[in-house]
């Protein structure tokens, strides 16, 4: 390895177009892709490639194929639309569906759209799903969740929990020809896979409502486990089918469930601001799956912002809007830096990157840190302002870093280069 100012070149380094074609990533976990080129530490000011009007939304941009998608609010219509990757040029944009509002976000979509071949698939807080060729946006196929699986949709009234109280925001999952989407029809449609080219059901599973938290698709001890994380609790299910693995019930108000599963050989770690953080521990051997808790620490609960994972070490925000890192195997905490997130605990977020051996954390201000990934202790690697309020989980290719700001007024989307 020779390095050259702030970055690297590796024998894999000939591969630098790589794509974050969904929530977190290549992978869902958080992990620019092993190939990429990637800073050794942050530029105080990036610079800013181009930066383009955003509407309301949470949703985050994905990269793929030469272009950015988005997901926003405009007119009162959830609107998907794909920019070009290097000049963020608008290339096209198509109506999905009405918009929905309430009192935690904006008028606008809250689901990351996911990119797969020469298709982008969405799915709107009121749970239409569409599936789009990405040259032009046609349509090619829909589904909707009320319609097509019984879901409700009900809006923030009384106690209604999850997805049917601000929306859905669990991004799909899409492998080996299959699309997996967590509708939360309460009569056997929790969980629904779906032809990815034709959107015809082959398999519907379970009666749990939606929460906010995307499926997983991984081996866990061994077993390949589809996760939910719904309003009612953490589930595996068998991908190939739906058969129920296991299920860990966890009651809170409303039903609030965000956080990405993480997983790590064979613990599952989700969590929820009143329950904690709940790592699962997963016996897959032999013909019976179970699972239990292997510990549940409530000083260290996560809210609304995924953790990510390096080896058995995971970093995230914890409840007094500090960054820490702890042992998803035993739940001891590592280390705890505050001063990073100012915003206020019960709404403090950051969306988080492993490149290589380091975090880059977007915080909800804006602010971008890069630390390393080291249980040892915090040790920043540069911080740079490059935008305003956000929820955004950022994408990275190619070296840069794509965002975006504004919840409830509208933002921008922005590409930094963070290469020298």
């Amino acid at each position: 390895m020779i390095c050259v100012g702030i970055w690297f070149l590796s024998p894999q380094a000939a591969s630098v177009g790589e794509d974050w074609p969904r929530w977190r990533g290549p992978r869902n976990d958080g992990h620019v892709a092993s190939t990429a080129r990637v800073p050794l530490t942050l530029p105080a000011e990036p610079r800013r490639v181009w930066k383009q009007p955003a509407g309301d939304a949470l949703a985050s941009p994905v990269v793929a194929r030469g272009k950015v998608f988005v997901f926003d609010g405009f007119g009162g219509r959830e609107v998907l639309r794909a920019l070009a990757r290097d000049t963020g040029e608008e290339l096209w944009r198509q109506d999905v569906d009405a918009a929905f509002t309430d009192s935690q976000g904006p008028t606008g979509p809250r689901c990351t759209p996911v990119v797969d071949g020469d298709r982008v698939y969405a799915v709107s807080c009121r749970g239409e799903l569409q599936c789009r060729e990405i040259e032009r946006g046609t349509l090619l196929w829909r589904k909707n969740f009320v319609a097509d699986f019984g879901a409700t949709f009900i809006g923030e009234k009384g106690t209604t929990p999850g997805a049917a109280r601000h929306g859905n925001n669990g991004s799909p999952w899409i492998q080996d020809g299959r699309i997996y989407v967590f509708p939360g029809g309460p009569q056997g449609a929790s969980i629904a896979c779906l032809d990815k080219m034709t959107g015809q059901v082959l398999w519907k599973s379970q009666n749990a409502m939606a929460g906010y938290a995307p499926p997983v698709l991984q081996d866990v001890d061994g077993k390949a486990h589809l996760l939910a994380f719904t309003a009612e609790g953490l589930m595996a299910v068998s991908p190939s089918d739906g058969a129920l693995l296991w299920n860990y019930p966890i009651k809170t108000a409303f039903g609030r469930h965000v956080t990405t599963p993480v997983v790590h050989a064979n613990h599952v770690v989700v969590s929820s601001h009143q329950a904690g953080l709940i790592a699962m521990k997963v016996n897959a051997k032999g013909a019976a799956v179970s699972a239990e808790p292997a510990w549940i620490q409530k000083e260290t609960a996560m809210n609304i912002c995924s953790p990510v994972a390096i080896g058995p070490s995971l970093f995230g925000v914890g409840p007094d809007k500090n960054l820490i890192c702890l042992d998803l195997r035993s739940g001891t905490l590592h280390w705890s830096k505050e001063g990073v997130i100012t915003t206020s605990a019960d709404r403090a977020a950051a969306g988080f990157l492993v490149l290589g051996t380091r975090v880059l954390a977007l915080t909800d201000a804006g602010l971008a840190v890069m630390f390393e990934g080291s249980k040892d202790q915090y040790h920043e690697l540069g911080r740079a302002q490059l935008c305003g309020l956000n929820w955004c989980h950022p994408a990275y290719s190619d070296g840069k870093l794509f965002l975006r700001d504004g919840i409830k007024k509208g933002g921008d989307v922005y590409c930094y280069d963070l290469m020298p």
